[in-house]
């Protein structure tokens, strides 16, 4: 399954502050270390030659890794028209047959690891909320079995608020 593109405005910036600071701050650091453990002499049983290099391989594999995701990604920086419906961006509070009261905030793949109650608009989860209304009733397949849901609230915050 390809993931989408979308992104929220607080997340494209976090991605692209992560990219600069790797780029402008942690890999030049890491190449003076680098350059100061090789004029050690022997690089073979050097162990901080070793360890910089391994780092500094991934400090380049992210940092590839965020020019080219940052390149595709869509900022949505708007709330949808239809507010009363659950789309991308959306705070949803749902409430299960107990009566417990959970809520997510649907977002982009790159950013549903910052808070707990992000999720991913990827995830069954948010396929399941997507364009339903309060009072809407929503079933999901969990691991310990089916789950009914109702949703209860649906708000938009600011797509810059975090």
């Amino acid at each position: 399954m390809q993931r989408s593109n979308l992104i929220t405005a607080a997340g494209a910036v976090r991605l692209r502050n992560e990219l600069a600071y790797l780029w402008k701050t942690l890999r030049p650091e890491v190449t003076r270390a680098i350059n100061a453990a090789a004029a050690e002499g022997d690089r073979s049983e050097n162990a901080e030659y070793i360890y910089r290099k391994k780092q500094l391989r991934e400090i380049d594999r992210r940092v590839r890794y965020l020019q080219k995701r940052t390149a595709e990604i869509r900022v949505i920086e708007h709330t949808p028209h239809e507010k009363d419906k659950v789309f991308f961006g959306a705070q949803v509070i749902l409430e299960d047959e107990q009566g417990n009261e959970l809520t997510y905030r649907l977002v982009g793949s790159d950013e549903f690891d910052h808070k707990p109650h992000y999720i991913s608009i990827d995830s069954p989860m948010a396929r399941a909320l997507l364009k339903k209304q309060i009072d809407d009733e929503v079933s999901l397949r969990l691991p310990d079995g089916d789950k009914l849901f109702w949703i209860v609230n649906i708000d938009y915050p600011s797509p810059h608020e975090d």
